[in-house]
C-alpha cells in the first residue's frame, strides 16, 4: 500500500475505541468525542487508520450487526463520501468482523499487520493481539476463536445471548488485566511488541512499527532509524498517531505530544 501526501495533508491512526463498554451512556459520550475528533481532523486528512478494538466486541451474523454506533457509522460514511479513504484492522474484542464494512462502507478490513508506505517512508500497522513472545494462553485462545468451527457455533446463538455472553467474557478479561496491571509500563523487555519489532526490524527495515492493543500510549526508539509507537486507547486516554509526510507524533485529544521514552 503506497500513499503520497498533498501539501498540508496527514495521515491518521487511532485505535482501542471499545465501543459498547463499559455501559451504554459512557460509551454514548466516547463515541461523540470520537465524532467529534473525527469532525476536526476531516480537513487535512489523506487516510486513516482504524487499528483494532473499535468496539468492544463485535460479529457479523449473516443478517445482523451489534445494535449502536449510529453516530460513529454516520461519520465514516459521510467521510468516505468525500473520497477520504479509510481502514480497519481487526484487534481481539472486535476479531470477527466479516465483509460489512468494505461492502457496505467500502473501508477494507485486515487481519494481519500491514506494510505501508507513505511518503517513502515505512511502516508496520496491526493492532498487535497475539504477536511476540510471550501470552501463550491468548494464542491457543485466538486459534480457537477464529476457527471455522467457533465462529460456525457462535452464530447460532441469538445475538441476545450471544452478544451478552461476549459482553460478559470482555468485562471479566479487562478486570483480570486491571488486577495484574497490564496496563502498566514495566520496561522494554516487557514489551512484546516492542521485542517483536526489533525482531523484524533485524530482518527488514522500516521507519515506523504502529501498534494497539497495550492501552498505553507508548514512543520507543528501536535505533537510530526505526521507532515503535503504541497507540494507547480511547477510554480513559484519548491518544492517536498524526503523520505529516515528515515525522510520526503520538498525541492525545488535546494536541500534546508524547516525547520519546
Amino acid at each position: 500500500m503506497n500513499i503520497t501526501l498533498q501539501q498540508s495533508q496527514k495521515v491518521y491512526f487511532v485505535s482501542d475505541f471499545h465501543l459498547g463498554t463499559p455501559d451504554d451512556i459512557s460509551s454514548r459520550q466516547r463515541e461523540d468525542k470520537i465524532v467529534k475528533w473525527l469532525s476536526e481532523i476531516e480537513a487535512d486528512a489523506a487516510a486513516i487508520f482504524f487499528v483494532g478494538d473499535i468496539f468492544d466486541f463485535w460479529f457479523e451474523y449473516e443478517k445482523v450487526i451489534p445494535k449502536g454506533f449510529f453516530r460513529f457509522f454516520a461519520k465514516i460514511t459521510m467521510m468516505r463520501s468525500k473520497g477520504i479513504p479509510m481502514f480497519f484492522f481487526t484487534g481481539n474484542h472486535d476479531l470477527w468482523m466479516k465483509d460489512y464494512f468494505s461492502e457496505e462502507l467500502g473501508i477494507p478490513v485486515f487481519h494481519h499487520p500491514q506494510e505501508i508506505e507513505i511518503n517513502h517512508k515505512r511502516f508496520l500497522v496491526g493492532h498487535g493481539d497475539g504477536l511476540g513472545p510471550g501470552d501463550r494462553k491468548y494464542k491457543l485462545l485466538k486459534k480457537f476463536f477464529t476457527s471455522s468451527l467457533c465462529k460456525w457455533l457462535f452464530k447460532w446463538l441469538h445475538p441476545d445471548i450471544g452478544i451478552a455472553i461476549a459482553q460478559a467474557w470482555s468485562k471479566n478479561s479487562r478486570l483480570s488485566n486491571e488486577l495484574k496491571k497490564e496496563d502498566e509500563f514495566k520496561g522494554k523487555e516487557q514489551e512484546w511488541l516492542f521485542q517483536y519489532s526489533r525482531d523484524i526490524e533485524n530482518k527488514i527495515h522500516f521507519d515506523y512499527y504502529i501498534f494497539g492493543h497495550r492501552h498505553l500510549p507508548l514512543n520507543l526508539p528501536i535505533n537510530d532509524t526505526s521507532v515503535y509507537f503504541n497507540l494507547g486507547e480511547w477510554v480513559n486516554q484519548c491518544y492517536y498517531g498524526e503523520f505529516d509526510g515528515i515525522s510520526f507524533q503520538l498525541k492525545q485529544y488535546n494536541g500534546y505530544a508524547i516525547k520519546a521514552n
